[in-house]
């Protein structure tokens, strides 16, 4: 009797063992959480602490981790959500910002590398003023850079509306500039597209139809965007890829 009380306890100190384990393990963070330490500090991912922050709350927005009873780390600056405007504003997104310190803005060092030929730039070198550039939405070649526009697939709008709006502004700006969201495309094309979702609007090139609504949502999951838009967005991409 003694043997199988004592192989029982530790039966149950062993499972009790696994389940502390579990439970001290650290949280594997998806890449943009918002982190909430064991102190109640809420780290966004411009804080100096975010990396060393191991065992936390995830929380999809700092506002979020602030009403939860959260706190700012010393020193860090953010402006509230409720401060914020209420309605989409470009001005919001940061972008074509020189990241590189080059004089050349994000816009123009991508008509740079997605130029299929040589580049000219202008007097000053701070802008590519020539070069020649293939237009997956029109399928035509382009040689001036006043014909084309770098456009954001997710319109910024479009991202607003669907979550962009509680972002901190480091991360608009990150969205802004993100290769992963540009192409240098018809000018006049893009105009027509101006802030329609792919919901709305399919390039004129339909052979690029299941390219565009790929990328379309690969930036809608690399950014975390409003879930039931990214199925609406799948269900398409797959009807289109389908084909």
């Amino acid at each position: 009797m003694m043997k199988i009380c004592s192989l029982k306890q530790a039966c149950v100190t062993t499972v009790w063992l696994v389940i502390t384990a579990c439970f001290a393990l650290p949280i594997q963070a998806s890449e943009h959480v918002i982190k909430k330490s064991n102190s109640g500090i809420c780290h966004a991912e411009d804080s100096r602490w975010y990396s060393r922050t191991k065992n936390f709350t995830p929380y999809d927005t700092l506002d979020a981790c602030l009403k939860s009873g959260g706190r700012l780390p010393k020193g860090y600056k953010y402006r509230k959500t409720n401060s914020q405007p209420t309605g989409y504003q470009r001005s919001a997104f940061n972008h074509w910002v020189d990241k590189d310190g080059d004089c050349l803005n994000e816009r123009h060092e991508l008509l740079e590398q997605l130029a299929t030929g040589s580049v000219h730039y202008s007097d000053n070198g701070c802008r590519v003023i020539r070069g020649r550039w293939n237009d997956p939405y029109t399928g035509k070649v382009f040689f001036n850079s006043s014909d084309v526009d770098v456009d954001h697939v997710v319109a910024l709008k479009r991202a607003w509306d669907t979550g962009a709006s509680s972002w901190s502004d480091k991360k608009r700006e990150r969205f802004a500039n993100d290769p992963i969201n540009l192409l240098v495309v018809d000018d006049g094309t893009n105009q027509s597209k101006g802030a329609k979702s792919v919901l709305e609007w399919l390039p004129p090139n339909k052979a690029y139809h299941c390219n565009y609504a790929t990328r379309y949502l690969r930036v809608l999951i690399t950014y975390e965007l409003e879930k039931n838009y990214q199925d609406r967005v799948r269900s398409l991409q797959q009807k289109l890829c389908a084909k």
